[in-house]
Formats: structure tokens, C-alpha cells, sequence
């Protein structure tokens, strides 16, 4: 990609190819992070855990990582990151569907009666 024909670059100077280097570098500090909060939370439940954040940082990092791979077109890395992000995806949609609403934490049923 010509850098010319990349215009408002990050900073003035900067070539194309070093936006896109910041953009994977990004990209997979996104996804780094999400082991770090895995472990931070794990150590403070004193078992292993996987925080909902984990999930979001994996499919933040991986989708900014496959545009990069997809500007690098580099089809070993795409087809990682994209089968990655769904998989991310589906678990954030199991943990929604499964996560009780908040009407749902008080049924009627289970209300106390007023004593007399």
C-alpha cells in the first residue's frame, strides 16, 4: 500500500506500513491482555476462572488481528483469527442466554408474604 494514498495518518510522517504494524501490534495486545485477566481473576477466586472480560478482550484483540491479516493476506493467520472469533462470539451468547435477567431474580412465587 502506497503511504500517499493513505491519507490522516496517526502522526505526521508516519507510513502506511507503520499504522498497520500499530494496528496488529494492537491487535494482539488485546488478546494478550485477556490471559492477563484470566490469571488476575483466577488468583483472586483461588480456582481457575474465566472472567466474561476475557471473552470480550479475546474478541476485540482477534477481530483487529484479523483485519490485520487480512491487510497482510496472509490465509493461515485469517482463518485463525476469524474460526477464533466465532467461537468468542458463540461464548459470549452462552453466557447472555444462560445469565438469568433481572426480573427473573425475584419470581413472584418466591416473594415473602407480609406477616400479620
Amino acid at each position: 500500500v502506497d503511504a500517499a494514498a493513505v491519507p490522516d495518518l496517526p502522526l505526521p510522517g508516519m507510513s502506511a506500513e507503520t499504522a498497520w504494524l500499530i494496528v496488529g501490534f494492537g491487535g494482539q495486545g488485546l488478546f494478550f491482555a485477556r490471559w492477563i485477566v484470566q490469571w488476575f481473576r483466577s488468583e483472586r477466586e483461588r480456582e481457575s476462572t474465566i472472567p466474561i472480560s476475557f471473552w470480550y478482550l479475546s474478541l476485540i484483540g482477534g477481530l483487529i488481528t484479523l483485519v490485520y491479516a487480512i491487510y497482510r493476506k496472509d490465509p493461515v493467520f485469517i482463518t485463525g483469527q476469524a474460526v477464533g472469533a466465532v467461537v468468542y462470539l458463540r461464548n459470549l451468547m452462552l453466557i447472555y442466554r444462560n445469565k438469568p435477567s433481572l426480573d427473573a431474580k425475584t419470581p413472584a412465587s418466591s416473594a415473602i408474604p407480609p406477616q400479620s
